[in-house]
């Protein structure tokens, strides 16, 4: 293969992952007409259609569906070798890319990011704020967080962060002029403030507990948010109740921005794990960012399957 060929291939891979011309030409580091005549010229010189084109979408055709799941697992080898060759640094170096949902960016990666900066000046993170059930693999992620629950058995886990207590709050303001919930089901003659989940594009329902009694209530109100930072901004501004970690409005309700309400019936779950494929090769900036964001304690630990890998496999 000659070299302009490899980089056409790899410019292929980049449209159809991003599904865009012009995020494909900015991780790539080229102007979206450069990329779009590298495409061109690469479909004429096979003689193939390989993108769909459209006003809003492009799109892999068959043939570069079929093209695209051939090279890219070599592509993909290839970057892992040349990862692999950090272990012959004295220092670890490259570049991580973790996805994770806006709550894990506060109660996990704040306090202790501008240490693990200062110790590794060699190692670029890229963090990604999705909520939704992002495909790491897919998406060509070094490795996401999520609550324990909610990662698949076949990835690798690692905690990184102590169990989180959920709970509802509103402003003193709000909670003054309106009737103090007494139990979940009185949320229903109160305003409020939704999240709608990015990965099915349903309203989040409100997870409550009273003894081993688990259950859901599905709120209303004149607000719905897809993130949860501004929502607990409308709360503070007596918009509504929000339900919210306990640990990321803690402040608020410290400063008394915010006062909880139905505190017996929240429930507590697993913490934030770091999660990646059980298959991945990991290379010495990863291992160091592990060891960094680990989670020290092992109290309230639940020890599962999952959990047992990963105290193997790290």
């Amino acid at each position: 293969m000659r070299r302009d060929e490899f980089s056409d291939m790899r410019a292929l891979i980049e449209v159809a992952r991003e599904r865009s011309f012009t995020r494909a030409a900015a991780n790539l580091g080229v102007s979206r007409s450069a990329l779009s005549h590298t495409i061109r010229a690469l479909e004429q010189r096979l003689g193939i259609q390989l993108l769909s084109r459209t006003t809003r979408d492009v799109a892999p055709t068959a043939a570069g569906e079929r093209l695209i799941k051939g090279i890219e697992p070599h592509f993909q080898g290839i970057a892992d070798e040349v990862a692999a060759l950090g272990s012959l640094r004295n220092t670890p170096a490259g570049s991580l890319r973790i996805v994770c949902p806006d709550d894990a960016i506060d109660l996990v990666f704040r306090q202790r990011m501008p240490q693990f900066l200062l110790d590794y000046p060699d190692i670029n993170v890229e963090l990604i704020v999705d909520n939704g059930l992002t495909n790491i693999v897919e998406d060509q992620f070094d490795a996401g967080v999520r609550l324990g629950e909610a990662i698949a058995k076949d990835m690798v886990a690692v905690r990184v962060s102590s169990d989180i207590q959920y709970t509802v709050v509103g402003s003193p303001e709000y909670l003054d002029k309106n009737p103090l919930p007494v139990t979940p089901q009185d949320l229903t003659s109160h305003q409020c403030i939704n999240l709608r989940l990015p990965t099915s594009g349903a309203i989040y329902a409100w997870e409550f507990q009273k003894k081993k009694r688990e259950f859901s209530v599905r709120v209303e109100g004149q607000l719905t948010f897809n993130n949860l930072v501004p929502a607990i901004d409308a709360a503070i501004d007596g918009s509504g109740l929000i339900y919210a970690p306990q640990n990321f409005v803690q402040r608020y309700i410290d400063r008394g921005r915010l006062r909880e309400v139905l505190a017996d019936w929240c429930p507590t779950f697993q913490g934030y794990h770091l999660f990646y494929p059980s298959r991945r090769n990991m290379s010495p900036a990863f291992a160091a960012f592990i060891a960094t964001f680990r989670f020290a304690s092992r109290d309230r630990y639940r020890q599962t399957a999952v959990a047992e890998e990963t105290d193997n496999s790290v």
